[in-house]
């Protein structure tokens, strides 16, 4: 059963201390706080499985609170694969009073952080780039 982002979000202490938030476990760090460096680090290691990233944003929320990739059908982030039909249904059951909508993001990582006030590589503890890849690595390559 898919475990939503909202089970692993950051204590206050965490969001501070990047240390500290850099050492939960890799499940953890890439459900609240590094899902959009995941998503995108597929992204470069499978650029041509057609798969897109996509925030689920609350409702008249300004920025993603979780990013992940998809296909449409399969679904990846820090529960590794999943159909996104559950990861949707079960997020939302988690978060009911949030009305999460996935939409697509059309821009660089870069660009993603600055827009939607998401910690870019630079301003973790250490880069976490190597780490998604390396947690990339433990699942299958996506089908096709």
């Amino acid at each position: 059963m898919y475990r939503p982002s909202a089970c692993f979000r950051r204590t206050e202490a965490e969001r501070q201390d990047q240390l500290l938030s850099w050492n939960r476990d890799d499940v953890a760090f890439f459900a609240a706080g590094a899902c959009h460096i995941l998503a995108y680090a597929f992204m470069e290691t499978y650029p041509d499985a057609g798969f897109r990233p996509v925030g689920l944003w609350a409702r008249e929320a300004r920025d993603a609170g979780h990013v992940y990739v998809t296909d449409g059908t399969w679904a990846f982030d820090h529960d590794g694969w999943t159909l996104q039909s559950e990861l949707l249904r079960v997020t939302r059951a988690a978060e009911p009073l949030s009305d999460l909508r996935p939409r697509p993001i059309h821009t660089d990582l870069d660009t993603f952080c600055v827009r939607h006030h998401h910690r870019p590589r630079q301003f973790f503890a250490f880069d976490p780039w190597e780490r998604a890849l390396r947690y990339i690595a433990q699942f299958p390559a996506p089908a096709g």
